[in-house]
C-alpha cells in the first residue's frame, strides 16, 4: 500500500489544500494499493506560481543547454537503475502486463531521456544566416511554463514525451498526472529530486478534470502539452485559441494493418499481435482494423483469431500474461458495450464476445470480429480495448482507400514480403507513424497524427522544437 499525503511542488512535498483523496485501485485484484492527494485549483495556482518562479528567476532556464544535458543525462543515469521498479509499479497501478511495461514502459521514456541528454549536448541555441542587407542570428529560447497532462495508458511514456524536451529547452513544468495512474509520477519526482533538478522546475499535480481544466487556462501557463481523447483535445484547443496559448496535442487513433496477399501470415502474427494488442489494447496507435483481400480473407481471419487466442489473459504480474484487465470498471463496460454495438451491427464474434474470461478484476474477453464493414461503428470509433474487427479489400488500391477512410490519422502498418512495395503503400497512407512489418516509436524521429490525431509531434529534434521559441536578431555593421 503505498500512500501519499503530499504533492510536489517547488521541490518540495507540501500539504494539498484540499481533503480529497485518490484511491488507485489495482485491475486484477479490485483492492486500492495506493492513495495520493486529490488536487485542487488553488493546488494547482500554487503549482504554477512555482514554475513561474523557477522560469523567471530560477537558474534552469539560464542553463546553457549542454548545462541541462547534463542535469537530465543524471536523471536518466537514476531512472535506469530503478526501471524495473517503475515497470512493475505500472503494472500494479493499471494492469500493463509486465512483459509489456519492461518492454516498454519503463525503457521508454528511458530512452527519451537518454536521447535528450546526448542531444542536448551539441544542441546551438544560437545559428548565424547571411542576409541581404546583414547577418542575423537566429536564436532558441524556452516557450515558458508548460502544463503537461497526461493520460493513464501509458503514464510514464506520454510524460516524458513532454518531460524530456520541455526539460532541455530550459521550460519549467506542471504536470498533472491522470487520477487512475498517479503513483509513477511520485516515483519519478524522487529522481528528480536525487537528480538535482533546482525546485519547480518539475512539479506534479494529480487530479481530475476540474483541477485540469483550471491548469489549462490558467494565465500562467504559456504552453499546453495533451495526450488523450479527440474530444478532450477538442476543448484543450478550444481554451487555447482563445488565449493565444501555444499547445500540442497527441489524441486518438483508429489504425489500419493492411495485410497483403504475399504476406506470411505465420510470420506476421506475432509482430501482428504486438502492433494490435499491446497494452491490452488500450494504445492509441492499437492496429485496431486489420484489412485482408477477398482472396485471402478467411485465411487472415483464422490466422487473427489463432493469433489472439493464443495470447494468455490473466494477472499481469505473470510473464505468461499476454493480455490483462482494463484499467477500470467504466472502461471494461464500455469496451463490452462496443463489443455488443458490433454485435447489433451485424458482424461475427468469431472469438471473444461477451462472456468475462475472469469473475474478478476488469477483464473482457479478447475479440474478433468478421464481416466488417468500414462504416460500422466498431471500425470508425475509437475502442480502447482488445476488440479487433477484420475487413475485406478488393485491391491495393481499396486497401489504402479504406485506410485512409477515417477521422484518424495517427499510426498504420503494412505486412509484405516485398519490404520495397511496403514503403510505397506507406507512403499512400495518411497518418503520422507507419511500419512495414512492425510498428515501433523510436526517441529520435517524430511522433504525431493527422487529421483528428491530434496537432503537433512530439519526440526527435521536432519534439524539442515544440518547447522553443525563434527569435531573430538582424543587424547592420
Amino acid at each position: 500500500m503505498r500512500q501519499h499525503d503530499t504533492l510536489f511542488i517547488g521541490g518540495e512535498w507540501v500539504a494539498p489544500a484540499g481533503t480529497g483523496v485518490i484511491e488507485v485501485i489495482n485491475p486484477h485484484t479490485e483492492q486500492v494499493v495506493g492513495t495520493v492527494p486529490d488536487g485542487t485549483p488553488a493546488d494547482m495556482d500554487r503549482a504554477v506560481a512555482a514554475a513561474r518562479e523557477a522560469f523567471d528567476h530560477g537558474p534552469w532556464p539560464r542553463l546553457s543547454f549542454g548545462e541541462r544535458a547534463e542535469a537530465i543525462g543524471r536523471l536518466a543515469d537514476i531512472y535506469a537503475a530503478r526501471q524495473g521498479e517503475m515497470a512493475a509499479l505500472i503494472t500494479e497501478e493499471m494492469g500493463s502486463p509486465i512483459t509489456f511495461s519492461q518492454l516498454a514502459q519503463a525503457p521508454q521514456p528511458l530512452g527519451m531521456l537518454q536521447y535528450y541528454a546526448e542531444y542536448g549536448r551539441t544542441f546551438q541555441q544560437e545559428e548565424e544566416r547571411p542576409g541581404l542587407f546583414g547577418p542575423s542570428t537566429v536564436r532558441r529560447e524556452p516557450v515558458g511554463v508548460v502544463a503537461a497532462v497526461v493520460p493513464w495508458n501509458v503514464p510514464q511514456f506520454v510524460s516524458m514525451t513532454k518531460i524530456a524536451p520541455a526539460l532541455l529547452a530550459g521550460c519549467t513544468i506542471v504536470l498533472k498526472p491522470a487520477p487512475e495512474t498517479p503513483l509513477d509520477a511520485y516515483l519519478l519526482a524522487e529522481m528528480v529530486q536525487e537528480a538535482g533538478i533546482p525546485g519547480g522546475v518539475l512539479n506534479i499535480v494529480p487530479a481530475g478534470r476540474e483541477a485540469g481544466e483550471h491548469l489549462v487556462s490558467h494565465p500562467g501557463v504559456d504552453k499546453v502539452a495533451f495526450t488523450g481523447s479527440t474530444a478532450a483535445g477538442r476543448r484543450i484547443a478550444s481554451i487555447c485559441g482563445e488565449q493565444l496559448k501555444r499547445c500540442s496535442l497527441e489524441l486518438g487513433g483508429k489504425s489500419a494493418a493492411i495485410v497483403l496477399d504475399d504476406a506470411d501470415l505465420g510470420a506476421s502474427m506475432g509482430m501482428l499481435a504486438i502492433a494490435s494488442l499491446m497494452n491490452n489494447g488500450q494504445a492509441c496507435v492499437a492496429q485496431t482494423r486489420i484489412l485482408a483481400s477477398h482472396r485471402r480473407y478467411d485465411e487472415v481471419v483464422e490466422a487473427v483469431a489463432g493469433m489472439v487466442t493464443s495470447q494468455a489473459v490473466g494477472d499481469p504480474a505473470d510473464p505468461a500474461t499476454g493480455i490483462g484487465p482494463l484499467v477500470a470498471k467504466r472502461q471494461q463496460e464500455r469496451v463490452e458495450g462496443y463489443i455488443k454495438i458490433g454485435m447489433d451491427e451485424g458482424a461475427k464474434v468469431v472469438v471473444g464476445g461477451l462472456d468475462r474470461p475472469h469473475d474478478r478484476g476488469w477483464y473482457v474477453a479478447p475479440t474478433v470480429f468478421s464481416g466488417v464493414h468500414n462504416d460500422m461503428r466498431i471500425a470508425r470509433e475509437e475502442i480502447f480495448g482488445p476488440v479487433l474487427a477484420v475487413i475485406p479489400y478488393e485491391d491495393e488500391a481499396d486497401a489504402v482507400r479504406i485506410a485512409n477512410d477515417s477521422d484518424y490519422g495517427l499510426a498504420g502498418t503494412v505486412w509484405t514480403a516485398d519490404t520495397d512495395h511496403g514503403m510505397d503503400i506507406a507512403r499512400q497512407v495518411r497518418t503520422g507513424t507507419y511500419g512495414v512489418n512492425c510498428f515501433m516509436l523510436e526517441a529520435n524521429v517524430p511522433f504525431g497524427g493527422y487529421k483528428a490525431s491530434g496537432v503537433g509531434r512530439e519526440l526527435g529534434p521536432e519534439g524539442l522544437s515544440a518547447y522553443l521559441e525563434y527569435k531573430t536578431i538582424s543587424r547592420l555593421g
